[in-house]
């Protein structure tokens, strides 16, 4: 079980496929939250997806409850989780979400040309400090630079103090009369959530049109509020889901893009024809832009698998799975498979331009109705970070070699940071 565990931890880009070619698919694993039965197969994933949403709950909640909070929309099931959701939607979709277009290009611009002098930058870093300051003007209201300087320090506190054994090791959630890592963290959790606390206090004074102040405003369908306590449990769940996961995928389509020259001048020409300093907007709408975001995702997906446990019992294939157990559907398989991605270990943008891949084909944001919530925003962010870079600055790879995926917390990012030179065009 520990051994097993640690492999996940580990290598799942190197275990996962050996495990599935030695015992089929699908196949059974032991680990420290439960036994997992896992499935790359688009029709057993089909299965995962399409099922009674009763008949399964989140994975993991005693690892996840403590960090997120019991009000996250992680945590909660049936009608509570659908309930949430339809309040949560709305500011993450639409109108709503473009609104926040000229706030992702403005910190984008402004990042990377304060690197342009730098003999070495890390992507990745690079990424996570736009999608931070994003996170904390767009979705938390920060509305003056020492607020969101604060928020950020806050933050990056708190993902210094994680680590990937506590998410998934929950005994290792334990104080020990205020000594040892987990002790740490949640000093910081309580100081992030001081200040979490200021920017509702704020929204419900004077709203604006961040999602905090759109959640301190909205109502349920009876008319009851959104109560603090879930309102911070929702923003720090935006936090942990969307801060690292938009960086590492920036920080990968950089790194196959520049491996790849052909890509890159094809996406240096469709940002060309929109003229300089092009619109935020219109660079989301770019076609082969999104194809690379799209294929980046494929190859390199942030979280590799998709859990649940059941609360009933499931028959995936020709296993019957008991109430109790978890089902995956594997992210990472399914999107290696040959038989969908022809040459399947190879970066190639075209194929999103040559066919439409089925939910349970393409899966980066999960699927079924636990569905990623905020993946609309998140692909629109990463366009918008990625056409401000390209159009505006020459980027050069710095590393030999290609990167390759290592753990941070229960993300998969490039090992290394991708570091890159940073000129102006």
């Amino acid at each position: 079980m520990l051994r097993s565990t640690y492999r996940v931890l580990r290598s799942p880009f190197r275990d996962f496929p050996r495990w599935a070619a030695r015992y089929g698919d699908p196949f059974t694993i032991p680990t420290v939250n439960g036994t997992v039965v896992i499935t790359g197969d688009p029709e057993l994933i089909k299965v995962i997806f399409s099922a009674d949403p009763e008949i399964y709950g989140p994975w993991a909640v005693n690892a996840l409850g403590p960090t997120l909070g019991q009000r996250s929309i992680f945590m909660l099931e049936g009608a509570p989780h659908t309930r949430e959701r339809k309040l949560l939607a709305p500011p993450l979709h639409g109108d709503r979400m473009r609104a926040y277009a000229d706030v992702i290009a403005k910190v984008a611009r402004r990042r990377f040309a304060e690197r342009v002098e730098s003999s070495r930058v890390l992507t990745l870093e690079l990424a996570q400090g736009i999608s931070l300051e994003v996170i904390t003007r767009a979705i938390f209201g920060a509305r003056d630079d020492e607020s969101a300087r604060a928020l950020q320090a806050a933050v990056i506190d708190l993902v210094e103090a994680s680590s990937p054994l506590m998410f998934f090791m929950p005994f290792l959630q334990r104080e020990f009369a205020g000594l040892g890592p987990w002790a740490r963290f949640r000093r910081r959790f309580v100081a992030l959530d001081a200040l979490l606390q200021q920017q509702i206090d704020r929204a419900r004074r004077s709203p604006g049109v961040d999602v905090c102040s759109l959640l301190a405003q909205a109502t349920y369908e009876d008319g009851e509020s959104m109560p603090d306590a879930a309102i911070r449990d929702e923003l720090r769940t935006m936090l942990f889901a969307g801060h690292e996961t938009t960086a590492i995928t920036i920080a990968w389509a950089i790194e196959l893009l520049h491996r790849h020259p052909d890509a890159l001048a094809r996406v240096h020409a469709e940002l060309e024809a929109l003229g300089p300093d092009p619109d935020p907007e219109a660079i989301a709408r770019l076609e082969y832009l999104d194809a690379v975001c799209k294929e980046a995702m494929r190859l390199y997906p942030v979280v590799t698998e998709v859990l649940r446990v059941l609360h009933a019992p499931l028959r995936l294939g020709p296993v019957e799975v008991p109430a109790g157990v978890g089902v995956s559907a594997s992210v990472m398989l399914a999107h290696r498979r040959e038989e969908l991605y022809p040459d399947a270990e190879t970066f190639r943008p075209e194929r999103f331009l040559e066919r439409r891949f089925s939910p349970f084909e393409y899966l980066p944001f999960g699927g079924g109705h636990r569905r990623c919530i905020g993946a609309a925003f998140a692909s629109f962010e990463m366009k918008i970070v990625l056409g401000v870079a390209l159009s505006r600055h020459r980027l050069t790879l710095l590393d030999d070699g290609p990167a390759t995926p290592v753990r941070r917390n229960v993300t998969m990012a490039p090992g290394g940071g991708v570091p890159i030179r940073v000129r102006d065009r």
